[in-house]
């Protein structure tokens, strides 16, 4: 078994001192994360498993995450990664449709399912005495969910009607499928997570059962456990609900290969149930490991944090746009640095990119100021140290938090994404590391126009300039 335990304690500095006596170097050496512990060790079928006891509340919290998001889907069968976040809520052999969220809730926890392109998340946050019950509800689906043709039929319209709404009749929701599909290469990160109507009506019994032995077996899962629990009684009870569950074949690696875009690519569409216009500019950037990503981050924080944020005085105040903003997420293939507004009545979508363009070549050209650096590292340590989140865990930050069920799912996304659960004690060092240089550097490297996508959005009352440019 291995074990990493760091002995590392936070420095408890008053958040509002940070920002005014403190230099970026010292902020670098004299503030740390909340570090969390935690030990892992395999079971014999493959299962991942990783504990981070703390006793400090009597609660427990699960994660389960799978080494499956959408990226792991082919040509013509795709939402199947988002199909399943609703399928596995369908019952399995001794839990009834519906029975997973009745008995969680009315034992006083919460539970949730989330998809991305990357992985895909099970979790359950309960009272430290049902450690039992959370163990036993995601195993019984591991081993033995119900995939009938009923249950498909009837989720398969589930997330047809929640694609209409969340999609295709919102306003700007074609605008981030155009994006990634002009940006990547690889079909993987090319297709939105939620897939097509047409896919989903395609798929057949079959399909899906394949999809779900070959991607939800324990050999491609990783379940970690936070909270107030014994380990040495953690790991009995692990063997106990998972340990016969059967391995399956390892899944086929994706084709993940991108490359760096080398012409800049324009299209505008129309949008029905757009009010204003709205400009996006997208460059692809690299995956959340890279060395570049922690800068990169910084460098949308100064860009569009706040009143003070560069964008807001350049775009905002001036009322081209009503809005702007700058930055990305990041996971384990590329990533996308997107700079994006939405107009004003009387703006003109000229003004608001020559704007854009105006403040990434000053960052280009004579870099950020050393309180700009330090305004983005105080941001950083006060999400860090006051409230951090962690649901999303292992993108391109690391995931943070200070919950039980933040800790358990940034120890398994982590450990699936980078094969590393304790990275995220490492996100805040490594953003204190960055340097004006570091942005520079970045800002000069990515954010070039050979690099980048530009959608515009039109409504319909607008007169359209052609489509594509």
């Amino acid at each position: 078994m291995k074990s990493y335990l760091s002995n590392s304690k936070p420095a408890l500095i008053p958040l509002m001192i940070l920002g005014v006596a403190l230099g970026p170097s010292i902020l670098a050496q004299q503030v740390k994360a909340p570090q969390v512990k935690y030990s892992e060790y395999k079971l014999k079928n493959g299962l991942r498993v990783i504990l981070s006891p703390d006793h400090s509340a009597p609660v427990i919290a699960v994660s389960v995450t799978y080494n499956v998001g959408s990226r792991n889907e082919r040509p013509g069968r795709t939402g199947f990664a988002h199909l399943f976040e609703h399928m596995m809520f369908q019952g399995s052999m001794n839990v009834g449709k519906g029975e997973h969220m009745m008995l969680i809730q009315d034992n006083g926890g919460s539970m949730n399912g989330t998809t991305n392109k990357d992985r895909t998340n099970y979790f359950e946050s309960l009272p430290a005495n049902q450690l039992d019950l959370a163990l036993f509800l995601e195993s019984d689906r591991m081993r033995s969910l119900d995939i009938s043709q009923a249950t498909l039929d009837n989720q398969r319209a589930v997330v047809q009607e929640e694609k209409r709404q969340s999609y295709d009749n919102q306003p700007y929701g074609q605008l981030s499928e155009t994006i990634d599909k002009m940006a990547y290469n690889s079909f993987g990160y090319q297709h939105t997570t939620i897939g097509s109507m047409d896919d989903l009506n395609a798929a057949t019994l079959e399909d899906v059962r394949s999809f779900f032995k070959t991607y939800y077996a324990p050999n491609n899962a990783v379940i970690a456990i936070a909270g107030d629990f014994n380990e040495g009684d953690a790991k009995k009870k692990i063997e106990k609900f998972f340990g016969e569950i059967p391995r399956q074949a390892d899944p086929p690696a994706p084709d993940l290969t991108e490359k760096m875009n080398i012409e800049e690519q324009r299209k505008t569409i129309t949008d029905s149930l757009a009010r204003q216009v709205r400009y996006e500019a997208a460059y692809k950037t690299v995956s959340g490991d890279d060395p570049d990503a922690p800068a990169l981050q910084m460098l949308g924080s100064i860009l569009s944090r706040g009143r003070s944020g560069r964008l807001f005085k350049a775009i905002t105040e001036k009322r081209i746009a009503q809005n702007a903003t700058a930055g990305g997420q990041t996971g384990r293939g590329p990533g996308l640095f997107s700079l994006s507004a939405t107009l004003t009545a009387t703006g003109k979508v000229e003004d608001v990119e020559k704007a854009f363009d105006e403040e990434i070549a000053k960052v280009q050209a004579n870099g950020v100021t050393d309180d700009e650096v330090k305004k983005a590292k105080t941001q950083a340590i006060s999400s860090a140290l006051v409230g951090g989140g962690g649901g999303r865990g292992g993108g391109g930050r690391g995931g943070g938090g200070n919950t039980a069920l933040s800790k358990a799912n940034a120890l398994s996304q982590n450990a699936v994404f980078w094969n590393d659960p304790g990275r995220a004690n490492k996100a805040l060092e490594r953003t204190l590391a960055v340097t004006a240089a570091d942005i520079q550097r970045v800002a000069k490297k990515y954010l070039v126009k050979t690099n980048r996508v530009v959608v515009v959005v039109l409504p319909d009352s607008t007169p359209d300039d052609g489509g594509t440019q």
